[in-house]
C-alpha cells in the first residue's frame, strides 16, 4: 500500500501546486507541505524547486512520480484480481479509463452500464478529451486503458482493434447547400467550413482523406474551428457553414430533420477505434472493459 507521503506527492506532482493538491485532497496546505518534507527528509534528496507561487519537479521528483505511479497501478489492478479469488466480491477496484469525444459520448454509455452491472464494486473514472490528449494521459501513467480514434508509430503502446466508424458532411437543414445535398469533391473548397480543433481524430481522418484526393486542409475555407464534438454539431445547425462529424454523433439530428448529410463524389471518410495499453503491462480489469465492450457491440477478431 502507498503511503499517505507518497499519495500526497502524486497530488502535488500533478497539479504542480501545493494550494490546489490541497483543495483536491481536503487537507490544509500546511499538511501538504508537512508531508512533502518528511518525503524529502526520508529520501534524503530534493523533490521539487519552489520558483516563487510555481513548482517543478526536480530530477528526483520525475524518478519518484514514475516509480510511485506504476506501483499505484499494480496496487489497482492487485486489488481487482484479489478481489476475483473471492467468489463473494465480483471485482472491486478503480478502473481509469480514457476516452476521445465520440467514443466517450455515444459508445461508452452503454458499455460502462453493462461493465458496472457485472462489477458493481468497481468505480470507473473517464477523462473525455482528444485522442491526442487521451494519448498522452496513459503515457503519463493518469489513466489504465484509453480508447482513441487512428493509431500512431509508438513502440511503447499496445493497440488493439475495436470498431470501425463514418465521418460524414453534414449542415443544418435551413442552409441553401442542403438542397442540392450531391456535390463534386472539388466543390468542398468553395464552401465555408467549420472544424474539430487539433488533436481531433475526426479532424485526423478528414485530413488523412482529402490529401488522398490532393486536398489539403488549407484549401478549405474555414470559418471556425470547435473543441468538441456537441459543439461543432451545435454550432452547424445554427450556422451556414458545412462540417464533418461522426455518423453516430448526429444521428438523432438527421432524423429530426436538424441537419442533413452532405454527399462529395468519391469522399468516403472511414478511421478505426483502438483500445491502447502501456506496453508490457497485463491487467485483468483491462481485458474485462474490452471483453465488455466488443460483446456490447458485437465484435471480434
Amino acid at each position: 500500500m502507498l503511503s499517505t507521503h507518497h499519495q500526497v506527492f502524486i497530488e502535488v506532482a500533478r497539479e504542480k501546486s501545493f494550494s490546489k493538491a490541497s483543495d483536491t485532497l481536503f487537507i490544509s496546505q500546511p499538511a501538504i507541505s508537512k508531508h512533502i518534507k518528511q518525503l524529502e527528509e526520508y529520501y534524503k534528496i530534493k523533490l521539487f524547486d519552489r520558483k516563487g507561487i510555481h513548482i517543478e519537479l526536480t530530477t528526483a521528483g520525475k524518478l519518484l512520480q514514475q516509480r510511485v505511479l506504476q506501483v499505484k497501478a499494480i496496487q489497482e489492478e492487485t486489488e481487482f484480481d484479489l478481489s476475483l479469488l473471492n467468489h463473494q466480491s465480483p471485482g472491486k477496484g478503480i478502473l481509469k479509463l480514457g476516452a476521445s469525444t465520440t467514443i466517450a459520448l455515444y459508445i461508452l454509455p452503454k458499455v460502462l452500464s453493462m461493465f458496472l452491472r457485472q462489477y458493481p464494486q468497481m468505480e470507473v473514472t473517464l477523462l473525455n478529451r482528444n485522442s491526442e490528449i487521451v494519448l498522452e494521459a496513459l503515457l503519463n501513467q493518469e489513466i489504465n486503458l484509453g480508447i482513441i480514434e487512428g493509431r500512431e508509430k509508438l513502440t511503447n503502446v499496445v493497440y488493439q482493434p475495436f470498431m470501425n466508424d463514418r465521418v460524414i458532411a453534414v449542415c443544418s437543414k435551413k442552409n441553401s447547400i442542403a438542397a442540392k445535398k450531391k456535390y463534386a469533391l472539388q466543390e468542398v473548397t468553395q464552401m465555408p467550413i467549420a472544424l474539430r480543433e487539433r488533436g481531433s481524430g475526426t479532424l485526423e481522418a478528414l485530413k488523412y482523406t482529402l490529401q488522398k484526393h490532393k486536398i489539403g486542409l488549407n484549401d478549405l475555407q474555414v470559418k471556425a474551428r470547435l473543441g468538441g464534438t456537441e459543439a461543432l454539431k451545435n454550432f452547424l445547425i445554427e450556422s451556414d457553414c458545412v462540417g464533418f462529424l461522426p455518423q453516430r454523433s448526429v444521428t438523432k439530428e438527421l432524423k429530426h430533420g436538424e441537419l442533413t448529410e452532405i454527399h462529395f463524389d468519391g469522399l468516403l471518410i472511414e478511421r478505426s477505434f483502438y483500445f491502447i495499453q502501456r506496453k508490457g503491462e497485463t491487467s485483468e480489469m483491462n481485458k474485462k472493459l474490452i471483453q465488455q465492450a466488443r460483446k456490447v457491440y458485437n465484435v471480434k477478431l
